[in-house]
């Protein structure tokens, strides 16, 4: 499944629920990494939007949609590689696969 393996605008993301690869943009805090995430519709712990898939109740980590680059499907299994992709460090959002519209 190659296709999986490339990054995409954050406005294709699917708001499923599902867990997705994320690049958060680089900012005082650090350079740019890679993190698990999935979208959540809201409950009694925090409001609608990006959350860390570590998060637990009581304890959420949220992600505002401008901390947020770029995303992937989660890869197959491959145990040839076993390290999570590098973050995307392109400058131009317009070389990510797809317009973003």
């Amino acid at each position: 499944m190659a296709e999986a393996d490339h990054w995409r605008h954050m406005a294709s993301a699917p708001k499923n629920g599902s867990r997705i690869l994320v690049t958060i943009r680089p900012s005082e805090q650090g350079a740019a990494e890679v993190d698990l995430a999935y979208w959540s519709k809201g409950d009694q712990f925090g409001s609608e939007g990006w959350r860390a898939s570590d998060s637990s109740p009581g304890r959420i980590i949220e992600y505002a949609e401008p901390e947020l680059k770029c995303w992937m499907p989660m890869p197959m299994a491959n145990l040839d590689r076993a390290a999570m992709p590098l973050p995307w460090e392109g400058e131009d959002e317009q070389e990510l696969d797809g317009s973003g519209i």
